[in-house]
């Protein structure tokens, strides 16, 4: 196994070079880390919303700040032997300068690659303009190049999940990002297997996709087939986990039975994932 943020960045970038698209799911703890490593995963990323809720607060709204966020990549770095990846959602800063200081936070941290987006976080101006969205990019490529490694820098176009669901223009970043020198190209949201093949067949770079959203039902093997390679899941697993928390409180309150306790994971499984202790 990979030691060294080197060489674990090394590694990162291999996975990204295979003719088949590789599953990057997310945890959002140090605990889910561990579990999905023992299960044989390659790479890890975060996840902005799992972290947030996990914390109690509204992913989205600036409640979790860069020092945070980064903290949190930290420990997801130290919990396993595994590259990761870190959702550094919109750099949190809107000026290119800003983009590349969080680029250098992430390299501190001992990451393999992270993902900046070209939303803004406003809701009545959710997307970065073109021009500024490609210089932010340009900034945190240039920034991960200072790294003696391949830093695998992600750059989403964010048009489908904030109400703008204009496929021309998502191809029109994705081209610019990868022409600024992005090493992943990232478009959350696409609907259909025919949007995300028209996606793959416009650019060159390795092109990562979101499993888990609503509407997208397409398997390892589909996606691959249409150009994909790289799958990840952003918050859905956090979801799921979640999702079985509250149908449990709701079976509770409401009908005053624990029906739910029978599909709870023996205790000895999951400690079995688990360190005796942290060094």
């Amino acid at each position: 196994m990979p030691t060294t943020q080197a060489e674990k960045a090394r590694t990162f970038h291999a996975l990204h070079e295979r003719d088949r698209a590789f599953v990057i799911p997310n945890p959002w703890d140090i605990g889910t880390a561990r579990i999905l490593a023992e299960f044989g995963f390659e790479a890890l990323a975060t996840t902005s919303a799992g972290y947030a809720v996990s914390r109690g607060l509204r992913d989205g709204t600036g409640a979790v700040g860069l020092k945070e966020a980064l903290a949190h990549a930290s420990e997801i770095v130290k919990a396993t032997p595994l590259p990761v990846s870190a959702d550094l959602e919109n750099g949190f800063g809107d000026a290119p300068e800003a983009v590349a200081e969080t680029i250098k936070g992430a390299l501190a941290v001992g990451l393999a690659g992270g993902s900046i987006e070209d939303s803004t976080g406003k809701r009545e101006n959710p997307i970065y303009d073109t021009s500024l969205a490609v210089e932010r990019i340009a900034a945190a490529v240039k920034a991960a190049r200072k790294a003696d490694f391949p830093f695998m820098l992600t750059a989403r176009a964010e048009n489908f999940i904030t109400g703008r669901p204009d496929l021309d223009d998502t191809i029109a970043r994705l081209q610019a990002f990868e022409a600024a020198g992005a090493d992943v190209l990232y478009a959350p949201g696409l609907p259909t297997l025919g949007h995300i093949r028209t996606v793959c067949s416009a650019v060159t770079k390795p092109v990562n996709v979101v499993a888990g959203l609503a509407g997208m039902t397409a398997s390892v093997a589909e996606l691959s087939e249409a150009g994909v390679r790289r799958v990840s899941l952003g918050s859905t697993l956090s979801r799921h986990a979640f999702g079985a928390f509250i149908r449990a409180a709701k079976e509770m309150r409401d009908h005053g039975t624990f029906g739910f306790s029978g599909e709870a994971v023996p205790s000895a499984e999951l400690q079995a994932f688990m360190r005796a202790s942290i060094r």
